[in-house]
């Protein structure tokens, strides 16, 4: 047993992060967030990883904000403390997969847009209840779910609440594949298994300029990649060499 309330397990390249509060279904306090965000710090300067799972421990991802700590006045030691973690996230410089089973509720939803990519059980339940509970977002919701799904979807999902199953998350785009549960395991681990396979540098690279390009012209994003702004990958020379071989 341990109390650690996201555990790190590194292999292959991969480093896994468990939300673990299964006992809650992984609901998100600032505490989970304070060690999510010291392992986002380490990861972002760690050369031994090139991809990212993100997943929670038990039946569920994540069922979202920890509502009893909100009734209880559990402050978070900054306003955007939660916000700026998943900012983090997104920020990471290095491909990162959400791996979702059972519940992806709210916040649990705004942790898994903040990855490149979601990959999730067809039986998964996905939705924004903000709405449910009289709440507004703060956390990327309005910007992240209408850049995945669309504006008109993300509307739909926002003003109803609407839980949704992760075959018709896979159906709108908001997850990359959904599969059968006893299957996600071996999906992701090939996934990413092709992703540490390629250039960890171009991989990095790639991200910075989508990022990079986000706001700008369509001819200035252009002109941005052609200026090489972020240089070439480190081990070019190495993989140009095994060319026939």
């Amino acid at each position: 047993m341990t109390d650690q309330l996201v555990l790190r397990h590194d292999e292959g390249g991969v480093s896994t992060l468990t939300l673990n509060r299964p006992e809650k279904l992984n609901a998100l306090n600032p505490s989970v967030f304070m060690e999510l965000r010291a392992h986002l710090e380490a990861l972002a300067a760690d050369d031994a990883v090139g991809a990212v799972v993100l997943t929670g421990a038990g039946r569920s991802f994540c069922a979202g904000n920890d509502l009893g700590g909100i009734a209880d006045g559990v402050k978070a030691p900054s306003r955007h403390y939660q916000a700026e973690t998943i900012d983090l996230l997104e920020q990471l410089p290095k491909p990162t997969i959400a791996k979702v089973r059972g519940h992806c509720f709210t916040g649990g939803l705004e942790l898994a847009l903040g990855c490149d990519l979601i990959y999730a059980t067809e039986s998964a339940q996905f939705g924004d209840t903000h709405g449910q509970w009289g709440l507004a977002a703060t956390w990327g919701m309005t910007v992240r779910l209408p850049e995945r799904v669309g504006v008109a979807r993300a509307k739909e999902l926002m003003f109803t609440a609407r839980r949704i199953t992760g075959a018709d998350a896979a159906a709108i785009g908001l997850v990359n594949q959904a599969v059968p549960d006893d299957e996600l395991d071996a999906v992701v681990g090939s996934v990413t298994a092709e992703i540490v396979a390629a250039s960890w540098d171009t991989s990095r690279i790639d991200k910075a300029y989508l990022a990079d390009h986000r706001g700008l012209s369509r001819a200035d994003a252009l002109a941005h990649e052609r200026s090489g702004a972020h240089g070439q990958p480190r081990d070019r020379a190495e993989r140009m060499g095994r060319r026939g071989k």
